[in-house]
This record gives C-alpha cells, structure tokens and sequence, in this order.
C-alpha cells in the first residue's frame, strides 16, 4: 500500500519546471509545488483511491500538488466539519486549491451548505471564494427541492451590490456562482439572467495568463439555447 512518502517521492519524480511557471502564473506560490501535471495526479489518485487517511496526509504537508491530489482522493462526507474548516483555512495563497480541492470536499460534507455560507463572509479572499465555489457546487449537484431558493435568490443580488468592489478571487468565484445558478438551477433562470446582465463584465488580475472571466450572461444564454438550463452534474470534480 503506498504511503505518504511514496506518493511524495512520485510527485517529485513528475513535477517539471514547465508546469511550475503555468501554475505560477495562476496565482499559485512557485515554492510549494513540484509542478505536477492534472493528467499526472489523476493518474496517482487511481492507485490511491479511498486511502482517506493517506489523502489526509498528503493535504497536510502544504505542498500544492499533493494538496490537489488529496482533493481528488478524499471523500467529504467522511470529514468531520471541521476537519473540512481546516483544508479551507489552509488553501491561502493557492488559488487551485482554495476553488477546487476544497470545495470538492465541502460539498460532499454534511455541513456543505453552512459552511459555505459561512467562507462566503470570511475577510480571508481565499476561504470567501472557497464558499462561493462550494455554493455553486450545491447549486450544480443538488436537486433543486433540497436548495434554498430564497436564500440563493438573495445571494444573487447580494453580488449584484457587492461583485465589482469584492476582492479579486471572490470577484471570479462570485461571477461562477450566478453562471452556476443560470445554468443549473431553473426555477432561477430569470433571476440568474439579470442580475448577469446588471453585472456586466467583471474585472478580475487572472495573472500573466489568457485566461478570461467569462460574461456570465452570455454564458447563461448559451447554455438555455442549448437546452442544459437544470441539467444536473454528479460530481464537480474534474
């Protein structure tokens, strides 16, 4: 059975410099990673699948790659509430963890929607865009009879006041949160659709990349012409 010091000294052995500068250039610190491709951990996290207590350990070291490959390893629903608290607490810094690994954990937890809640209001950037990411998630997944939609009605125009003056990550996430609700949720496709079209364009630093913030309206309308408006995902890991 592999061990925390097997999976690292493989991380190592697949970490390349190129990768490094991509996922630096993504706001990720250079320092804590190896620079270990997606289609590499994914191949890792077959050989690990359901060692819960190793992806622990792997999310502990603090190192970048192994954080996300503990993401793709661990089940969230066996992770004590705080436990979960913890991985959001510690993904500072590291915007692939901080809007993917922990969320993908969080979602599957018990307490997804409390503790989304409560990151949305974090003064931390990164713990606030771990809770949107979460949200969204609950929004793409779960079917629309066990969501709030009241409460998601006011989050909508919740961003609408406070997107453009957020900070940089929570600008992103909070624009992904109303795509996700036009997308995914369609008793809130009208609602969805305006307030991405009183939101307009969001500015966000994406770092020395050609990546884009989508136009969320845009996005939403191509999504109803295409008829997935209420399509539901069964994971939102990727």
């Amino acid at each position: 059975m592999a061990t925390l010091k097997s999976v690292m000294a493989e991380l190592s052995s697949k970490g390349s410099e190129k990768t490094r500068i991509i996922y630096a250039r993504h706001g990720n610190h250079p320092k804590q990673m190896f620079g270990v491709s997606v289609a590499s951990l994914k191949e890792i996290a077959k050989t690990i699948k359901g060692q819960q207590a190793l992806a622990v350990e792997l999310y502990e070291t603090g190192n970048m790659d192994a954080m996300y490959l503990a993401g793709m390893v661990a089940d969230g629903s066996q992770m004590p509430k705080q436990q979960v608290q913890v991985w959001a607490e510690g993904a500072s810094g590291v915007p692939m963890v901080s809007e993917y690994t922990v969320p993908w954990v969080a979602v599957e937890n018990p307490h997804a929607r409390d503790l989304a809640v409560e990151w949305m209001a974090s003064n931390n950037e990164f713990v606030a865009a771990s809770g949107w990411c979460t949200y969204s998630g609950l929004v793409a997944t779960k079917a629309d009879a066990l969501l709030d939609l009241a409460e998601i009605e006011k989050l909508l125009a919740t961003i609408v006041k406070e997107i453009h003056t957020a900070p940089n990550r929570v600008r992103s996430t909070m624009n992904a949160f109303v795509i996700a609700v036009g997308t995914y949720v369609k008793p809130l496709l009208k609602q969805a659709t305006a307030a991405a079209q009183k939101i307009g364009e969001v500015s966000v630093d994406v770092g020395d990349t050609a990546c884009k913030v989508p136009l969320a309206s845009a996005y939403i309308a191509k999504n109803e012409a295409a008829g997935r408006v209420g399509m539901k995902r069964k994971t939102i890991r990727c």
